[in-house]
């Protein structure tokens, strides 16, 4: 008589390749659990959205100090149009400030002079407060 112990598990109950089974073969086995396909998807739309949403908001700031730069830079043509066209009885230097003033005959005038400079009455309208830049527009101080 052999001394082969005898099996006593029905050999069609025996999974040939046990790792492969979708669930623990064995009371030591890892716990496996089903995945919740919707709880997945769910939580990546919510990072995907979340993250999306972080980018647009960078980008939208980034247009508003666009927006905002190119404004600054058409008040400058429009004070330096105004500039260029106004009474002026010295040579503007660059990096210097100066005094933009209305007339009442509606025209303009360049000054060195500032407005709390002038005698007792001010005789003209201050319009704005500017400094020379080295590519000769204007850019208003105040």
């Amino acid at each position: 008589m052999s001394k082969l112990k005898h099996n006593p598990i029905d050999k069609e109950k025996i999974a040939e390749n046990p790792s492969l089974l979708p669930y623990a073969h064995s009371l030591g086995s890892a716990l496996i659990k089903p995945i919740d396909q919707g709880k997945v998807k769910g939580q990546a739309l919510k990072s995907m959205y979340k993250q999306t949403e972080n980018q647009l908001s960078q980008i939208k700031e980034q247009v508003d100090l666009l927006v905002q730069q190119a404004q600054k830079i058409h008040d400058r043509i429009e004070i330096s149009e105004v500039i260029y066209q106004a009474e002026c009885r010295f040579k503007p230097v660059v990096g210097h400030a100066y005094h933009v003033y209305q007339k009442s005959d509606g025209g303009h005038l360049l000054s060195m002079i500032h407005p709390d400079e002038w005698s007792k009455q001010m005789p003209y309208t201050h319009i704005a407060h500017v400094e020379l830049l080295a590519d000769h527009t204007w850019d208003i101080l105040d």
